[in-house]
């Protein structure tokens, strides 16, 4: 067991939820699992070129992947109870790699899809575990940064590199890419801990859900729904508004394009700063700023407009997530509530562009979708302070768990 000659856990010790292998098992694992899905505009556009998939086909397509990831937190609730965590994250990880693998090579589209499905059950399986060891871990606002700041960098650099082999490899250069990264961070599971994730923390003995923390876990969900169905809903159709305002593709493309390296940022604004002034402070000043990148979009906005309020968004975006996901965790340090936030964000996620689809044709433009996502964005607000853990609530799990200052 790897300790110092005075008892002292060091860096690399898997028992201990702060050590720096867990949090790169956290980053690395989470990164290579959400790859593909960052990548989406560029491995969609393949897909129908090289597969002759229609455009409903390769939503339905990415609607499994997306599904199967969301979906994967519901049986997780059971097996990080029942089984060996370091046996089953090896599982998943081999049938990741399998699954990718098979995918460089299918070319029915029945086929893909049902590969592509399990896949994605297996890397959500594998995001789920992350997402608990996260809520475990003492600076959580930092680890959930990395976890964001992780996937955002792996999905920039695919997305910038990637295509340029498509000519030679086809799409199945991004599939090996998964495949290879996956056997090159799978090592990583020895420090997992053994036992499960979710049978309380550092050995302490959980306690009934009382009245308040439900209350405040069922606002927390809804926050992350009300957030994902927002941003998920505006960003599916900025292109159009960028259209819509005379602004060419072009060069709205290479703003999108810098937005995505603002994303990083944001991320790792959020992983520098931890809870510092205070996670209610961050908060709200992330809301703020990104209910008005939102307002910045009404009417026509100009390039100049138009650059701003895209470049504020995806920096709140994903300067805020953190935040949440770290409000989630001091509720239940178990790992359970995060688990099913993901569930939250998988239905943001589809609930949004199925509701700007409609908005937008039923109004003839993008003005009510706009003013319903910056509404959302709103509640969202008001209901994630209102889930935020109070100091003087007994804890649904009773051992103290040392907390950063705020």
């Amino acid at each position: 067991m790897p300790h110092t000659l005075d008892g002292r856990r060091t860096p690399f010790d898997s028992t201990d939820p702060n050590s720096t292998g867990r949090v790169a098992l956290i980053v690395l694992f989470s990164s290579v699992v959400g790859m593909l899905l960052l990548m989406a505009p560029a491995v969609a556009s393949q897909l129908q070129l090289q597969l002759g998939l229609n455009p409903s086909q390769t939503g339905d397509l990415f609607s499994a992947e997306l599904g199967a990831m969301s979906f994967a937190s519901i049986p997780a609730l059971w097996w990080m109870k029942k089984f060996n965590i370091r046996t089953m994250s090896t599982i998943f990880g081999v049938i990741f790699i399998a699954g990718n693998i098979s995918s460089a090579y299918i070319d029915d589209y029945g086929t893909l899809l049902a590969v592509r499905f399990l896949t994605s059950l297996a890397g959500g399986s594998l995001m789920v575990l992350c997402m608990s060891l996260a809520a475990q871990t003492r600076d959580r606002n930092r680890v959930y940064g990395l976890w964001v700041m992780g996937q955002l960098s792996f999905g920039a650099i695919g997305l910038a590199v990637l295509p340029h082999f498509f000519d030679n490899f086809g799409i199945g250069i991004v599939y090996w890419t998964l495949a290879v990264l996956m056997i090159l961070v799978l090592p990583l599971t020895r420090f997992l801990p053994e036992r499960n994730v979710t049978a309380g923390h550092a050995g302490g003995q959980e306690t009934g859900p009382t009245r308040n923390y439900v209350l405040r876990a069922a606002f927390g969900l809804v926050a992350v729904l009300a957030f994902y169905v927002s941003l998920s809903g505006i960003w599916t159709f900025v292109g159009g508004v960028a259209a819509a305002s005379t602004i060419g593709t072009e060069t709205s493309s290479a703003i999108l394009s810098i937005a995505t390296v603002l994303g990083i940022a944001g991320s790792a604004l959020a992983t520098v700063l931890g809870a510092r002034p205070s996670t209610r402070t961050n908060l709200l000043v992330g809301y703020v700023a990104m209910t008005l990148s939102v307002g910045l979009l009404a009417g026509m906005p100009g390039l100049l407009r138009f650059t701003i309020a895209a470049l504020l968004f995806k920096l709140t975006w994903t300067f805020i997530l953190p935040y949440i996901m770290s409000t989630l965790s001091g509720l239940d340090r178990s790992g359970r509530l995060v688990n099913l936030a993901n569930i939250a964000i998988g239905g943001g996620f589809a609930i949004g562009p199925f509701m700007g689809g409609r908005l937008v044709e039923s109004a003839g433009g993008y003005g009510t979708l706009i003013a319903v996502s910056a509404a959302g964005l709103v509640l969202s607000l008001a209901l994630i302070m209102a889930a935020q853990p109070r100091r003087n609530v007994a804890p649904v799990v009773t051992t103290p768990v040392p907390q950063m200052a705020e």
